[in-house]
């Protein structure tokens, strides 16, 4: 299981494209996983024929965990995709031991997310399998395996020697680093002398339990459903228990951590957008816009840039490290939408710099592809500014939370008929209420309500779009 994203230490495995005994190519898609971020296809760095699958659908890996073996064609023992990781349920039988002289030759395959490096780093000859470790170890090695067996997934992990290095993955080192524990100190219990969760935090405990020999190694069992695949329901079907992870567990955490650090302020403003409404059925008919699609979304978008450009200090960060107010000079506008697998905020890179039509196509694939579950983690990182558009089911408006790292985030209300005093006389007109939360570190209450007054502005009379841009 590759680091797909940054940093991200699992992933849920959604989905097989392939079953043992299919062949593969390099390159092709062979399943597809989801992390705290994003669903994402992983392909497969090699050509040969499926051996085994080592997860089921529904279970949740650790980044570094063997999830599939190869077997890269002929005789040769089959390759897993990835380094065993420590505590793995089952274990691929890996290639045969290489010398220490043995060079590459050809290709390297990459994983997703990884470029290929040269290194001239020697490496260690792997150790042997027992018979006993499983099905798939029983499978003879040659003298001279493919090339493709050994060095990609010892790069990948970060697991080339180097010197008395101690050998640990990066959630590992992490998690040593946190726990103030020197890993030189450590006594490794993984394979290859790799160090462990479990040696990690037996070293930080500050009474150790008595070493337990571990226990001889036993068959892998074949993969079977996952019973995590569906929520779990109790006995009477009165209760359903549904597993928090993945998006939503991501989603929820950034949520209490923006709502307990953020000192946040909401403020609303109802006004008449009927002029804006009637420009949107004007540019649904003209040339320049034709094949895209235009709705009020759209022009409210571009009075949000319109109004960061009059009120700049809208557009910051509070780095808290550092202890400094980062003034950005760009605007990656963040759209809130609503997946199967929860609430993601995908932005569009530089939309200040964008015209009206690019906008809306930028718009319309940023909400497609949210749809589909497939947009990347690297589209939900780098935000400066949210919309969420509550007004889509019914709602008047209403205090959104800030996305993390943000200094404000704006909520459009549903667009009504109401009545409303329209040159001295009561007529039906629409109406729709905004609401703006901001962070009060960045934004006082003056910049905030200018900020929010200068949108309102610009739709009531959209001719500003013009004129103030």
């Amino acid at each position: 299981m590759p680091d797909v994203g940054e940093g991200l230490t699992e992933a849920e495995i959604l989905k097989w494209y392939v079953q043992p005994g299919d062949t593969v190519t390099d390159g092709q898609v062979v399943c597809e996983v989801e992390t705290a971020k994003a669903a994402v296809e992983l392909p497969i760095p090699f050509d040969g024929t499926v051996h085994e699958l080592l997860f089921p659908e529904g279970t949740t890996v650790d980044v570094g965990q063997v999830i599939i073996s190869v077997n890269v064609g002929g005789g040769a023992a089959p390759v897993a995709e990835t380094p065993v990781a420590e505590a793995a349920p089952a274990v691929a039988a890996p290639a045969a031991p290489v010398a220490e002289d043995d060079e590459p030759k050809g290709r390297q395959p990459v994983l997703v997310g990884y470029g290929v490096t040269a290194s001239s780093t020697k490496r260690r000859a792997r150790k042997a399998v027992p018979e006993t470790v499983g099905a798939s170890a029983t499978v003879p090695a040659p003298a001279a395996p493919a090339p493709v067996a050994v060095s990609v997934p010892e790069q990948l992990n970060g697991h080339a020697l180097a010197g008395d290095r101690p050998l640990a993955k990066p959630p590992v080192r992490k998690l040593a680093k946190d726990l103030g524990v020197d890993l030189a100190t450590v006594t490794p219990t993984g394979p290859d002398g790799i160090i462990t969760r479990e040696d990690v935090h037996a070293a930080a405990a500050p009474a150790p339990a008595p070493v337990v020999e571990a226990p001889a190694p036993v068959a892998a069992p074949a993969p079977v459903a996952a019973p995590t695949a569906t929520p779990v329901v109790s006995s009477d079907a009165r209760e359903t228990r549904v597993p928090i992870k993945g998006v939503r567990k991501a989603t929820a955490a950034a949520m209490v951590g923006s709502a307990f650090t953020a000192p946040h302020v909401t403020e609303f403003v109802t006004f008449d957008i009927t002029r804006t409404m009637k420009l949107v059925e004007e540019l649904k008919s003209d040339k320049d816009m034709a094949g895209l699609r235009v709705n009020p979304l759209l022009l409210i978008a571009k009075a949000v840039l319109v109004a960061a450009k009059r009120n700049p200090e809208i557009n910051a960060a509070w780095d808290e490290a550092a202890q400094e107010i980062v003034l950005k000079h760009y605007v990656n506008l963040g759209i809130a939408a609503a997946t199967p697998r929860g609430l993601i905020v995908p932005n569009i890179k530089d939309a200040h710099a964008q015209t009206l039509p690019e906008l809306s196509k930028s718009l319309s694939e940023l909400v497609a592809t949210a749809r589909e579950g497939k947009t990347t983690p690297a589209a939900m990182q780098g935000g400066t500014f949210t919309i969420t558009n509550v007004g889509v089911f019914g709602v008047d408006t209403g205090t959104p939370i800030l996305n993390p790292g943000e200094s404000a985030i704006l909520a459009v209300g549903a667009i009504k008929l109401q009545p409303w005093v329209h040159k001295g006389k009561v007529k039906p007109r629409q109406v729709t209420t905004l609401a703006l939360s901001f962070d009060h570190r960045l934004v006082d209450g003056e910049l905030g309500s200018k900020f929010l007054a200068d949108i309102a502005a610009v739709l009531e009379q959209p001719k500003r779009l013009i004129t103030w841009a």
